[in-house]
């Protein structure tokens, strides 16, 4: 469904600034498969996010999804192919836009129905549907603007705007990272639950080693641009973070160095 192969993105070149930021990097997840990516700052994650999405043109490599080569495909047109939620949850609506507009202007984007068309009473309808059944009482709200929401209810938005129409990629940039405990989990349960019942191929960048661990089916730990330890299976099931921590130190001769990571 995605492959990755082998690029390459340096940043500064020619300067004391210099960062191979990522290093031949080479990735392949299949159709539906949900892979949590964990690393220190700096390791490459959302360098990696921004290369599958068209941020920036790699040094060299390609990336490849549902068949289709997009290595030069402009960002514009990957977005209706590829959700994304950010940490900020400011980020990916339009505040003073209402929710009912917000999730009409990602429905139009797919270029399925015009923004108008979007937001006749049948499809408020389907939107109201589809907010309820996250039971944050969103569907109660659709005409408040969505910069008035709290982060958590931003984030859950974001979600839907990103997959009510099913993307063939879906990239989830810590996206509960900035959120209390007790939202960051029930936002991690809806997440799961769209991803499940829509079968969508997910990465999910993670800070949470216990998340990165119990969520998906497939986990890799980057670092320095590349991918360190890739596990799935049993030997995913039967690994406690410990053992994780064991693993990164035996691929790169060194602990980990990330508060984040050590104390979430």
């Amino acid at each position: 469904m995605l492959d990755v192969n082998n690029i390459r993105k340096v940043f500064a070149v020619g300067t004391p600034n210099e960062n191979v930021a990522l290093d031949d990097f080479s990735l392949h997840v299949d159709d539906g498969e949900f892979v949590t990516i964990v690393g220190s700052n700096g390791a490459g994650k959302s360098t990696l996010f921004n290369a599958v999405c068209g941020n920036f043109t790699i040094d060299r490599g390609s990336i490849e999804l549902d068949g289709k080569d997009i290595t030069y495909m402009p960002e514009h047109k990957r977005s209706k192919m590829i959700g994304r939620v950010f940490q900020d949850p400011m980020k990916g609506t339009a505040p003073n836009l209402t929710i009912a507009e917000n999730v009409a202007l990602a429905y139009s984007r797919t270029g399925l129905f015009p923004f108008g068309l979007a937001l006749n009473r049948r499809d408020k309808a389907k939107f109201r549907e589809a907010l309820a059944s996250f039971d944050m009482g969103l569907e109660d709200r659709m005409d408040t603007k969505v910069g008035l929401l709290s982060g958590g209810q931003r984030q859950v938005v974001t979600l839907l705007m990103c997959t009510f129409v099913t993307p063939k990629l879906l990239l989830l940039d810590e996206h509960t990272a900035a959120l209390d405990p007790a939202t960051s989990e029930k936002v991690m349960q809806i997440t799961n639950d769209v991803v499940t019942k829509n079968k969508i191929t997910t990465l999910m960048i993670t800070h949470n080693l216990n998340s990165a661990l119990h969520t998906g089916s497939k986990t890799i730990m980057m670092n320095s641009g590349k991918i360190v330890v890739d596990i799935s299976g049993e030997e995913r099931a039967r690994m406690e973070i410990g053992d994780m921590l064991e693993l990164y130190k035996k691929a790169n001769n060194e602990a980990l160095d990330n508060d984040r990571m050590l104390l979430s």
